[in-house]
């Protein structure tokens, strides 16, 4: 899936977009803006945890999981595909582009913001 830059395993719009709409897929997607970037346009189902809280869970993560990061440009979900990385993750990919390359649905709101952490709130409904 995707190319390599930097390291790490970068993703195109189709590519997510198809992962998104395979009922069979369990990657695990995550947008890593700001809760206001989020509110005002995201990618719908689609949780929220904050690049500056994420590691606060990285021990909570499953490392068998593969996940894909989002964020508005593709430099903020760059950093924590590699933090996760350097947490022994294997399967971790950048939305290349970020939100202002993403020319799927959006809503606004604050759908899916992950405020107490639990594991089965990063699961997509099928």
């Amino acid at each position: 899936m995707g190319i390599l830059i930097g390291g790490i395993s970068h993703i195109n719009s189709d590519e997510l977009h198809q992962l998104i709409q395979d009922p069979n897929d369990d990657t695990l997607i995550i947008d890593v803006r700001e809760y206001d970037e989020y509110t005002e346009a995201h990618i719908p189902g689609i949780p929220l945890i904050p690049m500056g809280e994420i590691a606060r869970y990285i021990e909570d993560f499953a490392k068998d999981r593969e996940y894909v990061f989002i964020c508005r440009s593709g430099r903020r979900s760059f950093e924590v595909a590699n933090f996760f990385k350097h947490y022994g993750f294997e399967q971790v990919h950048n939305y290349e582009g970020g939100m202002l390359n993403w020319n799927y649905e959006v809503t606004s709101g604050a759908e899916n913001v992950i405020v107490n952490f639990d594991p089965m709130q990063l699961e997509r409904k099928k």
